[in-house]
């Protein structure tokens, strides 16, 4: 069950407890346990991401990662989210609701990462299913999407299991891995049944 205040202004969002799972805002103190678990699974992402800089896992790029995360939350354009276990605090991933819609819109994009060490346990199923409903009773967004490869079967049962609805395929879609990759389309609604 996560944890909701009202969002009065836009700014750091208190943290999201899920099953087994917290998720709260990135922080400085957090590189070192980041760096660590992005280069451990560096092979594991990589078909699935965009390229990395070659400075990406320095310090000075992750200062410089959290002043935009910062600078984005205060607009209201996008909010990240660090995962932990709660048994141990580890880290085993990310989320990010971002490209924020305001307007006759109201909606996100929900993307996320995990581990190797931690995929396929359940961990990034817990926290999609926190971090959904802060979405729409936090943010008072009306519509989450999310675009998966059509070969990332994990991902794409990620999304089913969590409620999300394919919606359609949209071509060349993202730049994964340095190349133009189609993507499946998903959305969910406040009004769809809870997963």
């Amino acid at each position: 069950m996560a944890l909701f205040r009202t969002l009065s202004a836009p700014g750091r969002l208190p943290p999201i407890v899920g099953e087994g799972v917290v998720l709260r805002s990135p922080q400085m103190t957090d590189f070192p346990a980041w760096a660590e678990l992005r280069e451990a699974s560096r092979k594991f992402l990589t078909p699935w991401e965009p390229i990395w800089p070659a400075d990406d896992l320095t310090r000075p790029a992750f200062r410089q990662r959290l002043r935009r995360y910062a600078e984005d939350m205060r607009t209201d354009q996008a909010y990240p989210f660090f995962l932990y276990r709660s048994e141990d605090n580890a880290l085993i991933g990310g989320l990010a609701l971002a490209n924020i819609r305001r307007g006759v819109a109201q909606a996100a994009s929900l993307g996320y990462w995990v581990g190797a060490p931690h995929s396929q346990r359940g961990y990034m199923t817990a926290a999609v299913r926190a971090l959904v409903p802060a979405a729409f009773e936090l943010l008072r967004l009306h519509r989450v999407e999310a675009a998966c490869i059509p070969t990332n079967l994990p991902s794409v049962r990620l999304l089913e299991k969590t409620g999300f609805r394919r919606e359609g395929y949209a071509r060349s879609y993202l730049c994964i891995n340095g190349i133009w990759q189609d993507h499946l389309l998903f959305a969910k609604l406040p009004t769809d049944p809870r997963s």
